[in-house]
């Protein structure tokens, strides 16, 4: 397991550019400056780094509260705000905003090659356009999000570049960009043939983020970017049991990684990199409900941010989230393909540290394993709770008896009666 403590005593941060420059009336004047390789960001003529997280509909206060200074958003109109509802909330919590636009994607049936859909999606972004460029907590736009996922047609990079044309035409005060699932030297020699009107590029990384500073310079991208999308490992990267279920770290395991790629993959670029948007300030179901997002369903806090609140302010939040030490299920892990008997009694154990040592309330869950399984992000049903039948729990320990065959998940959550939660999960197959 990653140490959080030695992490983070190899330097004290001393931060800076923390406070958005938002002017009470009118646009806010966003521009990126280049002094011999080293690009900045400014926002109303103060030098600007994002200390960001994604969110479509997290909790803007606490990203205000934890020292945040921006957000980014995947398109316009998310379904439960309007746009503009979005930027007034930012404004009233001192946040700026990446502005996402929806883009037509090729794997969902969008075609490049249809000229009249094309056109039309320009016009419809522009009247998008329109009615938000004058917001003072607008910054950048994002164009599209991941066209470059399982895509074949290139003419993609020309609609961007056109709608990038467009928006600086109408609006000539806020950043144009486009982010990338991952980074390959294909993709950026297209952008840098076909999008030549952005203003900078986003790319989006787990696992692999601290490679990341390394493959920018290696694939030919001079220019400024930001990382739009990162976080825990995803589910792509890990480990599967034998019955393909892949294996999510737990909540201090992510917290450790999330510094560990901080520090290797966007802190250590302090020449073109002006800042990035961890995901997910929120939660959602991908894989599970506690995968990717860094609050719980009941919008109580994962260690991951503690994590964020320490990159952010240099210090740690005066209450920390408890840790996971270990856990197990029939005394195995969730690396060693847990296999039990339908109806038959199994003890669960978990080791639980917390910093204050708050009084642990312990709660148990199964689910079946996920069969909703979407794709870079796509919308996942949440599995419906198992029903469990309890024979014996006290603080970490849990005997129950297990539900009939399949595939499942036993997933426990540790609460410091302080809005804080470690959690984790072990799949386990039923015979």
């Amino acid at each position: 397991m990653l140490s959080l403590g030695l992490l983070a005593c190899k330097k004290e941060r001393i931060q800076t550019e923390d406070v958005p420059a938002i002017v009470a009336e009118g646009p806010a004047k966003v521009k990126l400056t280049n002094n011999n390789g080293k690009f900045r960001l400014y926002v109303n003529d103060e030098p600007f780094y994002i200390k960001g997280a994604g969110l479509e509909f997290g909790n803007v206060p606490a990203l205000s509260k934890h020292k945040g200074n921006s957000f980014r958003t995947w398109r316009t109109e998310n379904g439960k705000k309007s746009g503009k509802e979005v930027l007034d909330e930012a404004y009233k919590n001192g946040l700026m905003v990446t502005m996402g636009i929806e883009v037509g994607r090729e794997r969902h049936g969008f075609d490049y090659d249809d000229s009249t859909a094309v056109k039309n999606q320009l016009e419809a972004i522009k009247k998008e356009v329109i009615a938000l460029k004058d917001h003072p907590a607008l910054m950048i736009w994002g164009i599209g999000n991941e066209l470059n996922l399982r895509y074949t047609n290139p003419k993609v990079w020309d609609a961007v570049n056109d709608i990038s044309e467009m928006i600086h035409e109408v609006d000539p005060n806020h950043l144009t960009t486009t982010s990338l699932a991952g980074i390959s030297e294909k993709e950026i020699r297209l952008i840098k043939e076909r999008c030549t009107d952005l203003d900078l590029l986003a790319i989006q990384m787990y696992g692999d983020l601290p490679d990341l500073p390394k493959l920018v310079k290696e694939y030919g991208w001079n220019g400024a970017y930001m990382v739009t999308e990162w976080g825990a490992t995803g589910h792509w990267e890990v480990p599967k049991t034998k019955w393909d279920a892949p294996i999510e770290e737990n909540s201090t395991v992510k917290a450790a990684n999330y510094l560990k790629r901080y520090v290797g993959g966007i802190e250590s670029d302090s020449l073109q990199c002006i800042g990035s948007y961890v995901f997910l300030w929120g939660n959602k179901q991908e894989r599970t409900p506690t995968w990717y997002g860094i609050f719980l369903e009941d919008g109580r806090e994962t260690e991951s941010v503690d994590v964020m609140h320490f990159i952010w302010n240099g210090k740690w939040p005066q209450n920390r989230t408890p840790q996971i030490g270990a856990y197990t299920l029939n005394s195995k892990t969730a690396y060693d393909n847990v296999e039990l008997i339908a109806g038959e009694e199994y003890l669960a154990v978990v080791q639980i540290n917390d910093f204050e040592e708050d009084i642990i309330q312990y709660v148990w869950e199964i689910l079946p394993e996920s069969t909703d399984l979407g794709d870079g992000g796509d919308y996942e049903e949440r599995p419906e709770e198992v029903k469990m039948e309890i024979v014996h729990q006290q603080n970490g320990q849990l005997k129950f008896k297990s539900p009939n065959s399949g595939a499942y998940r036993l997933f426990i959550y540790a609460d410091d009666g302080n809005g804080h939660a470690a959690t984790a999960n072990i799949p386990f197959h039923v015979k």
